[in-house]
């Protein structure tokens, strides 16, 4: 019993770093103090580390843990949305969110080449089969077209995403809010 609460534990602290980080990352940028995260997090520099012994082990633990946590989100949407179309709605709100906060993070993975194609493999991996079965269940319901492929509305998306951080008067949510409306069938 005391090894899986310290189990449980374990996790909650982890999570708790996760969060912290990518919460510092959005303020601060990937360069973000090791201790600034560690006091958003209530823990220790050195817990930190032993859950990251590097930077970059940080900055991925971060992105994999929010393209999971998007991952996710899909399934439960769809479940308790009022209609598919408003799940696949409410999901591209959510990888909205991870994109527009996730620009600076993409330079420094593109940095190293082979663990950006990983982490970009994971990230169609765990995303597309999401958007693809949102996609799939508002096209059965008749609600949108059935010619658009998940993986060409993940890249339209990505795209009205990328003038996001360069100018202020860029709203990216209202453009892919056009797109998700575009979507919608013709009557």
């Amino acid at each position: 019993m005391v090894e899986r609460s310290r189990r449980a534990d374990a996790r909650r602290n982890e999570e708790s770093l996760l969060e912290a980080a990518a919460a510092a990352f959005v303020a601060s940028g990937v360069e973000a103090p090791v201790r600034d995260i560690a006091a958003r997090a209530g823990v220790g520099t050195g817990t930190i580390y032993r859950h990251f012994p590097t930077r970059a082990d940080l900055i991925i633990a971060v992105y994999r843990h929010q393209v999971d946590a998007c991952a996710e989100a899909g399934p439960a949407l769809l479940a308790g949305g009022a209609t598919p179309h408003t799940a696949l709605a409410r999901w591209i709100d959510l990888f909205v969110d991870f994109l527009v906060t996730k620009h600076g993070l993409a330079a420094v993975l593109q940095s190293d080449n082979t663990g950006f194609e990983t982490l970009h493999a994971y990230f169609l991996d765990r995303l597309l089969p999401v958007c693809a079965e949102l996609m799939d269940a508002a096209a059965a319901a008749g609600e949108i077209r059935s010619d658009v492929e998940a993986y060409g509305l993940m890249r339209g998306v990505g795209n009205l995403c990328i003038g996001a951080d360069s100018d202020p008067r860029y709203d990216a949510r209202r453009l892919v809010g056009l797109l998700v409306a575009g979507l919608r069938q013709a009557d």
